[in-house]
């Protein structure tokens, strides 16, 4: 019967699925738990309702639901939907998602491991979660993996694993990872120097939206370097 509501969730049928997912949460099953409190999070099939979205995530989370332990990581993250912020409650709740294979949990848990925000600071451990992110293909995982590599923070400096990680980023279509990737062209790091496609990679970095290579752009045109 999950498969079911999935399924018509999945064809946005939010209505039957809404139905569906109740008549399951109702029963005790975890999952529906977790998937009708991001509908009432999310306005689907339903009005929105912090109060039922908090209930349901919590009671899926007790149960170890992973992605309600992800959910309501990000509710205590930001204070949403009626908790208070609360970084410790947050980095807990996405480690112990992060151990049931959510990945956007692994890197959370990475960044707050590497920020020392709701835990204390420890790099290696934050290379340790940004690599599980990696290995399943999160983007930002490799990017940020890629920035210890080039920093040395947690792990041995390593010019060819940086280069590694900033071009699986960038070529995922990451804006912070094409970014890197160019810089590490236009310095020669882990790979042969090559400004023009240092710039390149700087120009599509800054069409995606990235700040910084959008002012590197700016300010080459208007010394005159470039056209466009």
């Amino acid at each position: 019967m999950i498969k079911k509501a999935h399924d018509a969730y999945n064809k946005k049928d939010f209505k039957s699925a809404f139905e569906l997912y109740t008549e399951l949460s109702n029963s005790g099953n975890a999952d529906a738990m977790a998937s009708l409190g991001y509908m009432y999070q999310n306005a689907q099939g339903c009005e929105s309702d912090e109060a039922k979205t908090l209930e349901l995530y919590e009671r899926a989370a007790e149960l170890k639901q992973p992605y309600a332990l992800y959910n309501l990581g990000v509710l205590y993250m930001n204070g949403l939907g009626g908790v208070v912020h609360d970084q410790f409650k947050a980095h807990e709740l996405f480690v112990e998602a992060a151990t049931r294979e959510v990945v956007p949990a692994m890197y959370e848990s990475a960044l707050m491991l590497e920020r020392g925000l709701g835990c204390l600071q420890n790099y290696s451990e934050a290379a340790f979660w940004y690599e599980e992110g990696a290995k399943r293909g999160h983007l930002e995982s490799f990017n940020n993996l890629g920035v210890l590599y080039k920093e040395g923070h947690g792990v041995v400096v390593d010019e060819a694993k940086c280069f590694i990680c900033f071009k699986r980023a960038a070529d995922g279509g990451l804006a912070e990872g094409l970014y890197n990737l160019g810089l590490l062209y236009d310095q020669g790091f882990g790979c042969a120097q090559d400004h023009d496609f240092a710039l390149d990679l700087c120009r599509k970095a800054a069409y995606k939206g990235h700040a910084k290579a959008q002012e590197i752009i700016r300010g080459l045109q208007e010394e005159g370097k470039i056209v466009f």
